[in-house]
């Protein structure tokens, strides 16, 4: 596979607060390499977000990176000030978020936006980078770039307002795309349009991808492999077929099993009886034992970590192995 693009190693994001400090993310590590997709998915409170907040330097306070290292083409980057951080950001690690709104100025035009934008990161004059700007509107499926580059976001629907945001973000041409649940403000059709955009474009310019996403259709529609995060912790990770066909992590299977299938009649979906825990009251052990229907007792003392379990790997004691615990 070559050199991973992105490495998380061993991250670990506390927030401190007057009656201690809750772990949030807890020893979570994966690799991305160039031009590939990773999907991270999960329940809501997972982990999901922040851990991509974590990799662009978008921590909410008081979060701070405890423990660990993200290294980006090598480079560590978890220590970078707030300046670096954000010549990183525009340059080689671009952002799309669920709501565009939140990222586009209302009060300037698309055009200045993304012209702003390019020049702060590329040696380029404003005639070159308002060029720029016109191709990527209309790579990104914007009708009629020359004159819509002059609207302002208000004037776009939101499917097209997400198309300007995924410009944006592509616009120095970063190496890395960090995609935030991007669909899910949208309606179905628009949804699918905006994956295969996105899909398109990266492959295109050579960026790997991260989408983060709580839509198991979107991750099987558009990633090469697939992160199951549970409780701030990867409970699962392997090519999207094997983590979908052959779930090995009995948190995966009722994900997988709470799914409509479309060439089955089933009475009724399967649940994940419970809730996740709250960060001040993750359980010992296995955060998942409390809700798993396969749990051990070594289950509710110790704490398994990734494993490898057939094609992919799962933290489970189920996959211990023969001369393993339990």
């Amino acid at each position: 596979m070559g050199s991973p693009l992105l490495e998380v190693r061993h991250l670990r994001v506390e927030f401190p607060t007057r009656r201690g400090t809750l772990v949030a993310l807890d020893d979570v590590s994966f690799e991305i390499a160039p031009g590939e997709v990773l999907g991270v998915v999960g329940e809501s409170g997972a982990g999901k977000s922040l851990t991509g907040s974590a990799i662009i330097g978008l921590l909410p306070p008081p979060g701070r990176i405890a423990a660990g290292e993200i290294r980006l083409e090598g480079r560590r980057i978890d220590g970078l000030s707030a300046d670096e951080m954000r010549r990183l950001r525009g340059r080689h690690i671009g952002a799309v978020f669920q709501d565009p709104l939140t990222s586009l100025n209302p009060l300037y035009t698309v055009g200045r936006q993304l012209v702003e934008t390019i020049r702060a990161h590329l040696p380029l004059n404003e005639r070159a980078a308002r060029e720029r700007a016109i191709a990527l509107l209309r790579d990104t499926g914007i009708p009629a770039p020359e004159s819509r580059i002059d609207q302002y976001p208000h004037q776009f629907s939101g499917g097209m307002r997400q198309r300007v945001v995924i410009a944006l973000a592509l616009a120095a041409e970063p190496r890395l795309v960090i995609a935030d649940e991007p669909t899910t403000a949208l309606d179905v059709s628009v949804q699918a349009q905006i994956i295969t955009l996105l899909k398109r474009v990266c492959r295109e310019h050579g960026a790997a991808v991260m989408l983060v996403t709580h839509d198991m259709g979107v991750i099987a529609e558009t990633c090469d492999r697939v992160a199951v995060m549970y409780a701030g912790r990867v409970a699962e990770i392997g090519p999207v077929r094997d983590v979908i066909l052959r779930a090995a992590h009995p948190y995966t299977l009722g994900l997988m099993g709470s799914i409509p299938a479309m060439d089955t009649q089933r009475e009724r979906l399967l649940q994940i009886d419970g809730a996740m825990p709250r960060l001040d009251a993750i359980p010992p052990g296995c955060a998942f034992h409390p809700r798993c229907p396969q749990a051990l007792e070594h289950c509710r003392r110790e704490r398994p970590e990734l494993r490898p379990a057939g094609a992919t790997e799962a933290a489970c004691w189920l996959h211990a192995g023969a001369g393993g615990r339990p």
